[in-house]
C-alpha cells in the first residue's frame, strides 16, 4: 500500500472529474474524518487515514483489500473505475440519466442505454461526459459515458445509443471472482 505517484494521481483525478467535476474535494475534505486514496496491487482505494495507519502493520501479501475500491490501473497505465465506487460518485455527480423500468434490466445485463429507455436527463450534458445512471426511483444503477449531448439526443431515433455502458450493479454477480 502506497500513495499514488504524480502521474497516477493525474490520471485518476482526470477520470474521476469526468463524473463529479470539482466535487473531488468533498471526497477528501470530509467533516467526520480525513480520507485519502491509496494504491495496492494496481487498485486505488478510498480509505480513512486512521484505518490506513492501522493497515500498515499488515504485510503486503496478507492485505487483501483496504477501504472502498474506486478502480484499477490497467497494464497500459489507464484507469478503469469499478462499480464499488458508485455510492460515492453518485452523491456528487454533475450529470445524471434516469432510465425507465423497462430499460433497467438491459442496462444491468451490461448493455448500453438507448433513447427509448431514457426517462429524464440532466440539462446541458455534453457529449462524451461521465453520467450516473439512476432508476426512476432515484436508485443509482451504474455509470457510463454519453454518446451525444442532450440537445442531439432529442433528435435521435428511439433505438439509438445515448449512453455507453461503463459499469453497473449487476457486475457484483457477473464478476464476483475478479471484482475485488
Amino acid at each position: 500500500m502506497r500513495p499514488l505517484t504524480e502521474l497516477e494521481t493525474k490520471t485518476f483525478f482526470e477520470k474521476l472529474a469526468k463524473y463529479i467535476g470539482r466535487n473531488i474535494t468533498h471526497l477528501i475534505d470530509r467533516g467526520d474524518e480525513t480520507y485519502c486514496f491509496r494504491l495496492h496491487r494496481d487498485r486505488v482505494y478510498y480509505v480513512s487515514e486512521s484505518v490506513m495507519r492501522k493497515a500498515t502493520s499488515v504485510g503486503r501479501d496478507q492485505l487483501i483489500s483496504l477501504g472502498i475500491c474506486f478502480g484499477k490501473f490497467t497494464k497500459t497505465g489507464k484507469f478503469r473505475m469499478h462499480v464499488t465506487c458508485l455510492d460515492y460518485i453518485a452523491q456528487y455527480a454533475k450529470h445524471k440519466v434516469w432510465i425507465k423500468p423497462n430499460g433497467e434490466m438491459p442496462f444491468l445485463y451490461g448493455n448500453h442505454v438507448v433513447k427509448a429507455h431514457i426517462g429524464r436527463v440532466t440539462e446541458d450534458t455534453p457529449e462524451h461526459q461521465g453520467v450516473i445512471i439512476y432508476s426512476m426511483t432515484d436508485i443509482p444503477l451504474g455509470f457510463g459515458v454519453t454518446a451525444r449531448s442532450t440537445s442531439d439526443t432529442r433528435k435521435m431515433e428511439p433505438t439509438a445509443i445515448v449512453v455507453f455502458h461503463q459499469a453497473d450493479i449487476g457486475e457484483y454477480l457477473r464478476q464476483e471472482d475478479t471484482l475485488f
